[in-house]
């Protein structure tokens, strides 16, 4: 696997923006709806910027008290619902949630957590291709994210790896030196690494 064979590597592009942060984690709302970068995409937020893995995408009404109602029962297709319907756009927003796993110092990126999270309202970019060979070639992002409390870390875990690979010029190369890394993390629990691992292999 390698990046040319996913149409060369990936340029960073602006996604949106955190509307909620904490020393851990931070939340960001698309500028698009259904524009979130995928489970275990590596982003930055801020200047100098936090470094995090997307671990939750969400879509959901903008205001919690008008629910969505199924309109489509006499379209053909899906985008045909929205079509006849323009305002959904304007009444739907999608989020994702980011766990925080390193940070600009100096210059740097370090994989320890920032001194403190971005700011709201900070702009979101998905890392290119360069940014995230550097930031997948520290083991420090796999111990932090295996530390962290949110839902199905290791899955996540595991989409990071598979998404990280992607740009790298010789992708096998590096997720064998990453689950190099998972091994050296997990050596003390055998069922939870093989479990990590069958969600890497293709």
């Amino acid at each position: 696997m390698t990046a040319s064979d996913n149409g060369g590597a990936q340029e960073s592009r602006r996604v949106g923006e955190v509307v909620e942060a904490n020393s851990t984690s931070f939340t960001a709302q698309c500028y698009r709806l259904y524009d979130a970068p995928p489970l275990g995409s590596f982003v930055r937020a801020g200047d100098p910027a936090v470094h995090g893995v997307v671990y939750r995408v969400t879509t959901e009404p903008l205001d919690a008290t008008r629910p969505v109602l199924a309109r489509g029962e006499a379209a053909a297709t899906e985008e045909e619902i929205f079509r006849n319907n323009p305002q959904l756009e304007r009444l739907l927003t999608s989020r994702f949630e980011v766990v925080i796993v390193g940070h600009e110092d100096q210059g740097a990126q370090v994989p320890v957590l920032p001194p403190l999270p971005p700011r709201v309202h900070a702009f979101v970019h998905t890392c290119s291709a360069e940014e995230v060979m550097r930031l997948a070639g520290h083991a420090g992002w796999i111990r932090l994210l295996l530390s962290s409390a949110i839902p199905v870390a290791d899955q996540v875990v595991g989409a990071c790896l598979r998404e990280s690979a992607t740009s790298h010029d010789d992708g096998q190369a590096f997720l064998l030196r990453a689950c190099k890394d998972l091994a050296g993390e997990l050596a003390g629990d055998l069922p939870r690494l093989n479990a990590i691992l069958r969600t890497v292999r293709p």
